[in-house]
């Protein structure tokens, strides 16, 4: 990765890069790196979790590709450049303007413009994960696993165990990776999925490609956060938010099914 400078709302050298990008219509300087995700059951839940991670039930899910890292202010302002939307009012903030760190203050109407856009560009159809397909990259192919880089507190996780929480999210890609080769599953951001959020679900969920609720008031989050102690960054844990509103530890990232 370069290395990061200050954004800023207006006039930066990410500005620049987007409007390059831009102009060339380059869309492998766009894509984003993906994992593939192979497809097969899982074992879905907590059985020692909060109520709305039970029952554990296994779950089908196809082969799907995944952001390898979450998107990064430097991606989501080519997407700005592109269409002229407003920057997130955190880029003000230097905690969160580094190109490098994955983008937050994020709706989740803005991520699905996002994806929107990015499949216009590249020609692939870009998306949110679903809450099965996320916890599924997750777990890295390993069954039974409670964090995504296995069952105890790495070190590199520390503050965590201090009972703390980071001040400020990382640059991506800066922990060892899962299973599957996915970067910064259970710190960094809450990322938000596809899924309205209803806390019983798991309880009629279908068994293959579960799609969550037809409606709902919430959508799905997953994933832990700078902001958050030890607890959210579990596989099986659950969140939610209003899909309108916007926090600094809420991010998200793509997927896309095959072609």
């Amino acid at each position: 990765m370069t290395e990061p400078s200050a954004l800023s709302t207006q006039h930066s050298g990410l500005g620049t890069q987007a409007s390059a990008l831009s102009t060339q219509h380059s869309a492998l300087a766009l894509e984003p790196m993906l994992t593939h995700i192979p497809e097969g059951p899982f074992l879905m839940g907590s059985a020692d979790g909060r109520e709305d991670e039970q029952p554990v039930h296994r779950v089908w899910v196809s082969a799907f590709a995944i952001g390898t890292y979450p998107v990064t202010n430097r991606e989501y302002a080519c997407f700005l450049h592109a269409t002229g939307r407003k920057a997130p009012k955190a880029w003000d903030d230097p905690r969160f303007n580094r190109p490098n760190q994955p983008v937050v203050a994020v709706s989740w109407f803005e991520a699905v413009a996002y994806c929107e856009w990015l499949s216009a560009v590249c020609g692939q159809a870009y998306r949110l994960p679903t809450e099965a397909e996320w916890e599924k990259a997750a777990r890295g192919g390993v069954a039974g696993i409670r964090y995504p880089w296995g069952n105890e507190l790495p070190q590199w996780m520390n503050p965590y165990g201090r009972g703390e929480a980071f001040e400020t999210p990382d640059d991506v890609g800066q922990d060892p990776p899962n299973g599957y080769g996915l970067h910064n599953m259970g710190d960094l951001v809450h990322v938000w999925c596809h899924d309205w959020y209803v806390a019983d679900y798991y309880r009629r969920s279908p068994y293959r490609d579960p799609p969550g609720p037809s409606s709902g008031m919430r959508r799905v989050s997953r994933g832990g956060s700078w902001r958050h102690r030890i607890k959210v960054t579990r596989c099986a844990a659950r969140s939610s938010l209003p899909p309108d509103r916007t926090f600094t530890d809420y991010g998200f990232r793509v997927a896309r099914s095959p072609r």
